[in-house]
């Protein structure tokens, strides 16, 4: 068998599993459409703020934030499938079959990229009933997604490794925690960062959850800045294919400790 059918079948196991308890999709959706909606009133008039760029509506600003944050926080647990399978032994059972390392890697983001996609046009669909508006289009949605993809990738792949260096699930929770809500508070998720401190924008810069969060707020606008949202976009991908490979060295880390 060569990767690709490894990665296959590994993502419709992971697959199988959702269908059969779907719950866990509504139930990651649950946080982020409760500070879309509680956000969107609470904030409403920041757009009024002297500096603020992020436009006329703040719902709009917003809701490319939400759909990032979401995605963050649902890749970041990601590894919690291969703790799971130390825990059954069945990672133990992988690694002495041919089964391909990168497969395993790929497959696991591949699934979160599936629930991500799937909760981002659910967050879009409530936004929309609350009022906003995008001028981006279709165009702009297809782009969001892509960067919505992408940031899942590159923290899916950080997910697994730590849970194949750490292999233990309270570890892999307090290191997405301590990673997660920086990245997103050091961002223009919520807030438009020309109105924070100048030090958060030169933060926010370095940033990948920023970058995704700009590519699809960017995509979304009547009149995107391509170049802007392209480069942003070419950021994500390269730090994706970094992490992915990083996350499939991680197995060295793990069956050395076995």
């Amino acid at each position: 068998m060569t990767a690709i059918t490894h990665t296959t079948i590994l993502t419709a196991r992971q697959l199988r599993a959702f269908i059969r308890v779907p719950f866990y999709l509504v139930m990651n959706l649950i946080q982020p459409i409760i500070w879309l909606l509680l956000f969107g009133q609470l904030f409403t008039k920041v757009v009024d703020i002297p500096g603020f760029t992020g436009g006329d509506d703040y719902l709009v600003f917003l809701t490319p934030g939400i759909v990032m944050m979401m995605a963050l926080f649902g890749s970041a647990w990601a590894g919690t499938a291969f703790i799971q399978d130390m825990d059954r032994g069945v990672m133990d059972r992988f690694l002495t079959s041919p089964t391909s390392r990168g497969g395993m890697i790929v497959s696991t983001m591949l699934y979160q990229s599936v629930l991500a996609v799937l909760q981002t046009l659910v967050v879009l669909g409530v936004a929309w009933l609350a009022g906003a508006r995008f001028g981006g289009g279709i165009l702009g949605t297809l782009v969001l997604l892509l960067a919505t993809v992408l940031l899942t990738f590159v923290f899916s792949a950080f997910s697994n490794a730590i849970a194949l260096i750490a292999k233990q699930q309270t570890a892999l929770i307090a290191i997405s925690q301590l990673i997660s809500f920086p990245l997103m508070f050091l961002s223009s998720a919520i807030m438009d960062t020309s109105l924070s401190p100048a030090w958060v924008g030169e933060v926010a810069r370095f940033n990948p959850f920023e970058w995704a969060v700009v590519a699809g707020r960017g995509a979304l606008q009547d009149s995107p800045d391509w170049g802007a949202v392209w480069a942003n976009l070419g950021l994500l991908a390269a730090l994706a294919v970094i992490m992915t490979w990083l996350a499939t060295r991680a197995f060295r880390a793990y069956q050395r400790a076995a």
